[in-house]
């Protein structure tokens, strides 16, 4: 594709690029951490920067630690349908909950924070996993004239998956650069993902596609 210029209109969309995601977290994405460069030089590119955290009170639902005798990444259904059960991680105020130490995200206009409801879990950056509960965010971004949204961060066939494709839904035009995401990858739900965002007209870019 052709090269693309930041604009006004444009936000770049840091999801996640938390301790606990990185190596030795305790929600580890493989080689989590390589992100990191390639997102602070697209943060030096970009003039409108939002970033997401997660961030969890103890005892979230979402934790395995939470349901006696299951395991993490074991499955379980909640009352707004099926839940992935994770090693406990991002606790509110904690180390792992922290960004990335090499992370220059002190450019960021806003943090979202996620997952801070004890009784429902939130991939995306736009609505709880209930997919109707708003964080706001498609507000935020409709007041300040933003119409595309440039999507990066951890972990690609989770957060960002869900945040990219709830961009797209609500009618901004989405982009998810491939160099600035990370996969957990289970049961090859990172090729899922690839399908699921082409088929709705997601764009997947390099960061060399943006300057």
């Amino acid at each position: 594709m052709s090269t693309i210029k930041p604009e006004q209109r444009d936000v770049l969309l840091v999801i996640d690029v938390q301790n606990d995601f990185c190596p030795g977290g305790a929600l580890e994405v493989p080689r989590g951490h390589e992100v990191v460069p390639v997102i602070n030089e697209l943060i030096s590119l970009f003039d409108h920067v939002i970033l997401t955290q997660d961030w969890h009170p103890r005892g979230h639902s979402s934790f395995a630690s939470s349901h006696p005798g299951k395991q993490p990444f074991s499955e379980i259904s909640m009352d707004y349908g099926p839940q992935t059960l994770w090693p406990d991680h991002c606790i509110q105020g904690s180390t792992g909950a922290a960004f990335h130490d090499g992370l220059f995200w002190a450019k960021a206009e806003m943090v979202i924070r996620k997952g801070f409801r004890s009784g429902i879990d939130s991939y995306s950056a736009f609505f709880e996993n209930d997919k109707t509960t708003p964080t706001g965010l498609t507000g935020y971004l409709r007041e300040r004239g933003f119409t595309r949204v440039f999507c990066a961060g951890l972990a690609f066939d989770y957060c960002v998956r869900y945040s990219a494709e709830d961009a797209q839904r609500q009618r901004f035009e989405t982009y998810v650069i491939e160099d600035a995401y990370r996969a957990i990858d289970m049961q090859g739900s990172a090729a899922v993902t690839r399908d699921s965002l082409s088929g709705l007209g997601i764009g997947l870019i390099s960061s060399m596609d943006i300057r």
